[in-house]
């Protein structure tokens, strides 16, 4: 790379240039002030890219889980984590985690009629 040295630069400020530039992979903005980026369009870039664009928020995520399991049971759980199609739901008592054992399967269909088939694969119950 051949650059022409700007007169008021250093031989050692020229140095930190090159070595900035290929740190980054890039040589700088000719105006940084240009050069701006709305965080919501790096962050839609970066969920993107870590797929997880796609994912429910937790306030549809609760109030589906209310609306399947009814008033009673959703006082007696909580969903806690949706990851990779798992659903894991927190029970307070054994007897509550056994009777939603016993009706997984609808469990599973109601909430795949209310928030997808693709967005929950399983449902898993943990006391606590």
């Amino acid at each position: 790379m051949n650059r022409r040295r700007d007169p008021g630069r250093s031989a050692r400020e020229a140095e930190r240039t090159r070595i900035l530039e290929q740190w980054r992979g890039a040589a700088p903005p000719l105006d940084p002030g240009q050069n701006v980026s709305k965080l919501g369009d790096l962050l839609a870039g970066i969920l993107g890219k870590l797929q997880l664009a796609e994912g429910i928020d937790e306030g549809r995520l609760r109030t589906a889980w209310r609306e399947v399991a009814g008033e009673f049971v959703a006082g007696q759980t909580e969903p806690v984590s949706l990851r990779k199609g798992v659903l894991t739901l927190r029970v307070l008592q054994p007897s509550m985690r056994f009777h939603l054992e016993q009706s997984r399967a609808q469990i599973l269909a109601r909430l795949q009629q209310a928030l997808g088939r693709k967005k929950v694969r399983e449902v898993r119950l943990t006391i606590g």
